[in-house]
């Protein structure tokens, strides 16, 4: 069970349960359905779990909000604020219909169920609440993508807290470990250095270094390698980290790495350069794709240029070709380009930006070049 974001910020909460009502409103609908995740802990401080038994905020258009919570998961949201927050409390135990709660808070014929809700009880609440049902993720992604002080302070401490892992990565990447090795002790430096848990751990060393969600494997690392080290996780208190910096084990095997990580370096800083209020998102990603195309190794560059970050570690909004999305001010992405080649090595730099009232700020500030380890 997730705790509480600590210390609750009880107007923080209100406030964003306040805007999630009205933009319900401005959205044509007569509520929201919130069942545990992101969304949860984003509006009333605690995420949850899902189980088979239905946790779920219901938040009326116009009616107070209801948190339907089973009587033997209740002790997990003793954090919540929910007198100060305005929202009542039903509690059930097994053998009563909590969908019948639901509905009962319910009024009107459209409501928004979120994204994540598992089809167990999204189906359920379908049949029971009647209607139509649409996705939440267009109304809380609004809010949730314009970060506020609060939450690019958190930003700012989860990319000091992974920089710091990445500044001791000679202490684990030595020719003759394992990629599993190296994963193993960088999962436990991040938690170390003050992540809740280390989320993902990604050691892609020589051709695996191609495959851009390669996890760890029992390949050995060898003399000559370029390693490719994506890491992150979630803070105690839920906002997230997330960087790739990319080493090689003493002088690299393949003779045009130096050359071709020149290039990724410059497209990278084109794409951070490109972040100010009023850019679209797919300038951002232009900016770096056309870098790496003008060098001749667009196909080598086969994902999005970025993401959002906060609570998830992938959230709004995506840096990719086709969203024309502007760009404000407390928005926070990647700006992660790279060039992978199949059967030989790959390379990516990630940082998470933030867009400031002018311009950018980067909560990652690890060196971006190629980082040359003793071999």
């Amino acid at each position: 069970m997730s705790t509480h974001i600590g210390p609750v910020d009880v107007d923080a909460l209100r406030a964003r349960l306040d805007r999630a009502t009205t933009a319900a409103s401005i959205a044509g609908l007569d509520g929201l359905l919130v069942t545990p995740g992101s969304d949860l802990r984003y509006l009333i401080g605690a995420g949850g779990s899902s189980f088979e038994r239905l946790t779920c905020l219901v938040v009326p258009v116009g009616g107070t909000p209801l948190l339907v919570v089973p009587k033997l998961e209740h002790p997990g949201y003793a954090g919540v604020p929910t007198d100060e927050l305005g929202v009542e409390v039903a509690t059930w135990v097994d053998g009563e219909d909590p969908y019948a709660l639901v509905a009962r808070a319910l009024k009107g014929t459209r409501h928004a169920v979120s994204d994540m809700t598992p089809a167990l009880h999204a189906l359920r609440l379908r049949d029971v609440v009647g209607g139509e049902q649409v996705l939440a993720g267009p109304v809380l992604r609004e809010l949730r993508m314009r970060k506020d002080a609060a939450e690019v302070a958190a930003l700012r401490t989860a990319g000091a807290a992974i920089d710091r892992v990445h500044a001791r990565m000679a202490e684990w990447l030595a020719v003759g470990r394992t990629e599993r090795e190296v994963g193993a002790d960088i999962a436990e430096a991040i938690v170390a250095e003050g992540h809740a848990v280390a989320e993902f751990v990604i050691v892609g060393s020589g051709p695996n270094g191609a495959s851009p969600h390669h996890d760890l494997s029992d390949r050995v690392i060898e003399a000559g390698d370029v390693v490719v080290v994506d890491i992150g996780g979630p803070l105690p208190e839920g906002y997230c980290s997330d960087s790739t910096r990319t080493y090689v084990l003493g002088e690299p095997r393949h003779d045009d790495v130096w050359r071709t990580y020149a290039v990724l370096q410059a497209a990278q800083a084109a794409a951070v350069g490109a972040v100010r209020p009023g850019v679209a998102c797919e300038a951002v990603d232009a900016a770096a794709r056309d870098v790496i195309a003008d060098a001749g190794f667009g196909e080598f560059f086969v994902h999005r240029t970025g993401h959002g970050i906060g609570l998830d570690v992938h959230e709004e909004p995506y840096v990719v070709g086709g969203n024309d999305l502007p760009l404000e001010s407390g928005m926070a992405f990647s700006v992660e380009p790279g060039i992978y080649l199949p059967g030989r090595w790959g390379a990516r730099i990630e940082d998470i930006v933030v867009v400031t009232a002018d311009g950018v700020e980067s909560v990652n500030t690890r060196p971006r070049e190629l980082v040359v380890l003793p071999a």
